[in-house]
């Protein structure tokens, strides 16, 4: 398949999980060449190692605004433009709002969503230079219904879904052919949901009309979709991939 021929995407946190799974679907699909950003070069290595010459590993982090403006600055004397960026880096640091430390959460909201806004500012310069570019946000079901014990989490995640739709707005507002959707994952088999006890699990599973939590891969499909031609006429959506988790 070739609905990514030719192009240039950057993904963040794309070093495992969800992100690992569109870095290869993105590849697979074609892509000129796919940035995958991280904090762990010895993952990045592997990755790239595994998945071939069109896969990049790059060390960054969301949360350092003159890396960023570097790298863009790199892979637009290279490239000339980017024309996916897809926003999936994320932590979660869970604790009862009466427990919650301040440290955590401005952690979460530092790297979930003043992460996004970094990342997309730089980069939608790039896009808005070549009038054209498709902007994929990963939120949450936590973002769109809240979740006992992570405050911090949902605020990030809920914040992701209100920039989608304003960035939707302002990027279309010159004529340039800039989508911005966001895709909101329900609970996914990644190493994040791996730290959940299984009998918590269990009572998560229980809730989810499919029956079962969900692979990164089937997360992965929707990003390429919204990320493809395929999607041209849509921007301002909010994608939920959660089984029916919450219908």
């Amino acid at each position: 398949m070739d609905r990514m021929k030719d192009k240039v995407c950057v993904v963040t946190g794309g070093g495992r999980g969800i992100g690992e799974s569109i870095v290869k679907k993105f590849a697979e699909e074609g892509a000129k060449i796919v940035f995958a950003l991280d904090m762990n070069q010895e993952i990045l290595s592997q990755l790239q190692n595994q998945l071939g010459e069109n896969v990049r590993g790059y060390l960054l982090d969301v949360t350092d605004r003159p890396a960023i403006e570097e790298f863009v600055r790199k892979v637009k004397e290279e490239f000339g433009r980017i024309d996916v960026l897809v926003n999936n880096a994320g932590i979660t640091k869970d604790a009862l709002i009466g427990k919650m430390q301040e440290e955590d959460w401005d952690k979460v909201i530092g790297v979930n969503l003043k992460g996004v806004f970094n990342m997309t500012q730089f980069v939608s310069n790039l896009m808005l230079e070549n009038g054209k570019g498709s902007i994929v946000n990963i939120s949450s079901i936590v973002g769109e219904r809240g979740n006992v014990g992570q405050t911090n989490y949902a605020a990030s995640k809920g914040g992701v879904i209100s920039m989608t739709y304003t960035w939707a707005k302002e990027f279309a507002r010159k004529g340039a052919n800039i989508r911005v959707n966001a895709v909101a994952p329900g609970f996914i088999k990644t190493p994040m949901t791996e730290k959940i006890p299984e009998k918590v699990l269990e009572s998560i599973k229980s809730k989810i009309t499919l029956g079962r939590m969900g692979e990164p891969e089937e997360v992965a499909n929707a990003v390429l979709f919204l990320a493809s031609e395929e999607a041209s006429y849509v921007t301002g959506h909010i994608l939920d991939v959660n089984g029916g988790t919450v219908l």
